[in-house]
């Protein structure tokens, strides 16, 4: 198969895969276990197949999965677990710094929704998000704009 080819089926998977985790995300605020193990193996087998980008920054993306399961550690999940253990996954498949793109939007994205939320319901501080929508519309962002 066509490296190029390949590359257009995985982020067009991937666009599916954040889009489907957003809507669980959103109606069970829970995303299920064999799901995030699905989408792992998934990135890897994408990585093995496509050979796009140094084992370093695949490795490196990956890590920062790992950075935000400690935050979810250390905020008693405030960062849920899933939402890290996605993030990781997204790293093994995009790369370190597409991932670091694709966060900066999301956490962009999620800073103005939560000023609006936290204005319109009189600034209570203990209002959740769910993340994983944000990383879907900072992905689809990313991919129409340019970004990866």
């Amino acid at each position: 198969m066509e490296t190029v080819q390949l590359y257009g089926i995985g982020q067009t998977g991937c666009m599916l895969y954040i889009m489907g985790m957003s809507a669980l995300d959103i109606r069970k605020k829970r995303l299920p276990v064999w799901m995030l193990a699905a989408g792992g193996v998934l990135a890897m087998i994408f990585q093995i197949l496509w050979k796009g980008l140094p084992g370093i920054l695949i490795a490196a993306g990956g890590a920062v999965g790992i950075v935000f399961l400690a935050v979810s550690w250390v905020t008693e999940e405030a960062f849920g677990y899933g939402d890290s253990i996605l993030i990781g996954i997204l790293g093994i498949y995009l790369g370190f710094w597409n991932l670091l793109n694709l966060l900066a939007v999301s956490f962009f994205l999620a800073a103005g929704t939560a000023m609006v939320v936290l204005v319109k319901q009189k600034f209570q501080r203990k209002t959740l998000l769910p993340f994983v929508p944000f990383l879907g519309v900072g992905y689809t962002v990313l991919l129409i704009g340019g970004g990866f």
